[in-house]
This record gives structure tokens, sequence and C-alpha cells, in this order.
């Protein structure tokens, strides 16, 4: 029999959970339904298929010769509360084209996540994508003549029965309002993030020996909330770009300026959403030694790292960087896990909590702004110290 304090803490779920991992994601979304499964059996909720030794769903997604494809679900999803997961960045999954293998793109998991929505056929209860790295986030405002993908991708999920879309920092949140009146939640990762350095690293947590540096002014907001919860002083690099020549996609830098109080002798934090090439934080790194910094710890939501190790490795080795953490939540090569200075942020059990909250349409305020839990957990460290 339930007792009373389950029966206040939980409503009734919404509908049978299940969960789809599209190719890429399985590992992370293994971890998220092992955490459901046990939960759940030691709830105690008597409701017909609430108690499962796992809550995933088999699809595949095969292809023709010519590199087309389509979706297919391998279970009834009618009347479940279903919740896809995919990972966008993932190159490291491959597909047959013309007897050559093809790295996925972007562009190609987005399809994928389509034709899985389009297989469902409009049978599911309700339909949630939960896409760390949104899709096309890069390009989410429009300079003279371009399109505006982001946008029309979300517009596009809507239209086709996506009631919430779930993702991680998002380069601009802005982009949500492209789809005012649907389900869109940009999450940041600071609790988890603060947890593992403070498991991680020995820090003297006050302004004197620590600050929080935004690598540019995009990073700001970001900074000043990890600042804020740390009880740090921020700093802000902005970047100087020559908007003459485009390359790779964008305008090149100049120079990093800096705003802010000295960093003689602190330990720093540089926070940003993601490390693409990596050029950037290994710049705002080198000038932080020339004013002379102590420890460099860089934080970010997503490690892309698109040119690979070896700038990493090198910054390493002149004494730039002490340690990177990213999530997660997008692929990890094995050449970054094998680094010494790299450590993995685990987000499984935040995403089972979110989407076990989810499903039983229960508010998810405190999980969207840990503020308390990341000051408490703060405040223990210093007391411990």
């Amino acid at each position: 029999m339930t007792d009373e304090k389950t029966k206040e803490r939980w409503n009734l779920p919404l509908g049978p959970l299940a969960l789809i991992a599209l190719p890429g994601c399985e590992t992370l979304v293994n971890s998220v339904d092992s955490y459901l499964a046990s939960w759940r059996r030691n709830r105690g909720l008597e409701v017909s298929g609430y108690q499962k030794d796992s809550y995933l769903l088999g699809v595949s997604l095969p292809r023709f010769g010519s590199g087309e494809a389509k979706g297919v679900i391998q279970k009834s999803v009618r009347g479940d509360d279903l919740y896809i997961v995919v990972d966008v960045c993932n190159y490291n999954v491959e597909y047959s084209m013309y007897g050559e293998p093809n790295p996925m793109s972007p562009d190609d998991h987005f399809q994928n996540l389509k034709r899985v929505i389009a297989a469902a056929a409009g049978k599911a209860k309700r339909i949630n994508v939960i896409m760390p790295f949104l899709y096309e986030s890069r390009q989410h405002k429009r300079s003279a003549r371009e399109s505006l993908d982001c946008a029309m991708a979300l517009q596009e999920l809507t239209s086709m029965g996506v009631t919430n879309i779930i993702t991680f920092d998002a380069h601009d949140p802005r982009v949500q309002n492209a789809i005012p009146m649907n389900g869109f939640e940009t999450i940041m990762p600071t609790y988890q993030m603060v947890k593992k350095m403070l498991k991680t690293e020995e820090l003297i947590i006050d302004s004197d020996h620590m600050m929080v540096i935004s690598p540019d002014e995009g990073a700001v907001g970001r900074a000043i909330y990890f600042s804020n919860m740390m009880g740090l002083d921020v700093g802000m690099f902005y970047k100087r770009r020559d908007y003459t020549r485009i390359v790779n996609g964008k305008n090149p830098i100049v120079a990093h300026e800096f705003l802010g109080s000295s960093v003689e002798g602190k330990d720093v934090i540089i926070v940003d959403d993601m490390i693409a090439s990596g050029e950037s934080v290994i710049d705002v790194a080198g000038q932080l030694k020339e004013r002379k910094a102590g420890r460099v710890f860089v934080c970010a939501t997503f490690g892309l790292f698109t040119n690979g190790m070896e700038k990493f490795d090198q910054a390493r080795e002149a004494g730039l960087i002490d340690r990177i953490y990213t999530t997660n939540l997008i692929y990890q090569s094995p050449e970054l896990l094998s680094r010494d200075y790299y450590t993995s942020v685990d987000m499984s059990e935040y995403l089972a909590t979110l989407i076990d909250s989810l499903n039983h349409d229960t508010g998810i305020e405190s999980l969207l702004s840990p503020t308390f839990k990341i000051q408490k957990r703060v405040m223990e460290f210093k007391e411990n110290q």
C-alpha cells in the first residue's frame, strides 16, 4: 500500500513513461533509465506499468544504399509520455552511403529525430524532446541575408506535435521566442559543475583567493550567476574582431581585452557554454597567466573540441590550463577522456530527476534554479575547510 507521504509528493503519472535514445546517446540514456527503474521500484506507487526493469523503447533507423532512411519504433507508444533524447554533436556515429562510411552531422541527427517523431504517428499522449546541445543554436540571430536555422527547427518540431523541448545552456535563450506557446526549457548545469569541482579541487573560496572570468561578453550572465553562487568577484574579456573578413564561418578574433580587478595570485574559473576549437579559451588562459593568475580552471557545459586535443595538451604543458570540466551531455571521445587534466561532469541523475518530475506533472522550479542547493554545498565546503 502506498504511504501518505508518497501520495503527497507524487501526482499520478501523466501517462506510462517511455524513453527513446537516438543513435549516439545510448550510454547517457541507459544510465538515466537505470536511475528511473531503481527509484520507481522503491517508491511503491500502485499504478499499472509504473514499475519496470527498463523504460527504453527500441528504435531502428535503417538506411538504403543511397543514404535515404526511415525511422521504426519497435513497440507501440499509444498513450505514452514519450521522451526522445538526441545528441546532435555525436560525430562518432556513421552510416553507409554508396558503400562509403559517412560520419553523422547535426543535420543527420536532426533528421533522425524527425523520423522517430513521425513514426510515433501522433499516438503518444505527449512527446518531449531532450536535446542537450540545441540544434543550430549558434545560428540564433540574423545579420543581413542569413537563415534562422534554430528558430525554424523549433517551429518544425512543435508543428510535428512536440510539447516540450528541453535543452541545456542554449547559446541564446531568446530563441524560444520562435515558439512562445510551447514548452521550452534551457537548463544551466551550474550545481553539478560546482559540486564536481568542490569534490575534485583543493580551493579557498573567497574573493582574495578566487575569481570567476567570462571569456567574452556573451558569457557574462553565466559568469555572474556562477560567481554569485560562490561569493566571488567576476571579471570579463571582450573580443576585438576583424569584421572585414570571415574565417570558418565567423569573424576572426584580433585580441581579448580584460575588464575587472587584479587576478594576481588568484585561482580563476573561466565559465562558458561551450569549448569549440579552443583557441579563444586558450588565449584567455594565456592572458590570465600573463597577469600572474594562479591556477586556471575551465568550466563549460559542452566540450566539442572540434580541432582535437593537441592545442590543449600544449596549453597544459605550458602551464596555461590546470583542469577542464565539461558535461557528458554530448559525445566524449576516448582521446578526451584519457587526458589527466580533463574531468567529466555526470548529468544522468539530474536528467532522470527531470524526466521523473515531468512525467508526474510536478513542478521543476527547484531543478531549473537550484540556488539554495549550490549555496548550501559551498557553505558546507567552507565549513569543512
